[in-house]
């Protein structure tokens, strides 16, 4: 019976450590209710209307060469949090087509000061005739419903199988 209670031990201060994990660590008595990956715990999550936007893009200046346009945001507001991928629309004759989060790319936490600056990055390629005629790009930060729309005029993107050749890369630390 000696070599049983330990071995009872150890495996419940295990359970109990692994509980703790599953819950967040046990201890900040923050609420987590189910915002899920994009709930933030420290600061508030950024939001569209405290960032100025600035586009800054690369067209491709022929069908089959790529293009990107990078979303430079500045935040206006309080430190806010961007934690994951940007939801990025291109609408083409008024349908929404979701762009996929490049799987290349590892989404990283990153905590906007006053007056910080983070990017993101929209990799296209371009169509020819016959493909998806984008007229407009719209986009939204994890944890906030409202959304950004710029007008699109760097020619068609190209699609396969219906879906557009394109992605959009992680929130990445821009300026000094």
């Amino acid at each position: 019976m000696r070599t049983t209670r330990p071995a009872l031990v150890l495996t419940a201060v295990a359970a109990s450590a692994l509980l703790l994990t599953a819950c967040g660590g046990g201890g900040g008595g923050g609420d987590d209710s189910g915002g899920g990956d994009h709930e933030d715990r420290g600061s508030a999550a950024c939001r569209i209307g405290e960032l100025d936007a600035d586009i800054a893009p690369s067209p491709a200046p022929a069908a089959g060469d790529t293009g990107t346009v990078t979303v430079n945001l500045t935040n206006r507001g309080p430190a806010c949090t961007l934690d994951g991928f940007p939801a990025v629309t291109l609408t083409a004759e008024g349908a929404p087509v979701e762009v996929p989060a490049d799987r290349a790319a590892s989404a990283q936490r990153l905590t906007l000061a006053e007056g910080g600056t983070a990017s993101f990055t929209l990799t296209y390629v371009r169509g020819g005739a016959g493909h998806l005629a984008v007229r407009s790009a719209e986009f939204a930060l994890p944890g906030d419903d409202a959304t950004h729309r710029v007008p699109w005029s760097y020619g068609e993107v190209a699609t396969e199988g219906g879906t557009p050749e394109a992605t959009v890369g992680a929130f990445q630390r821009a300026g000094d």
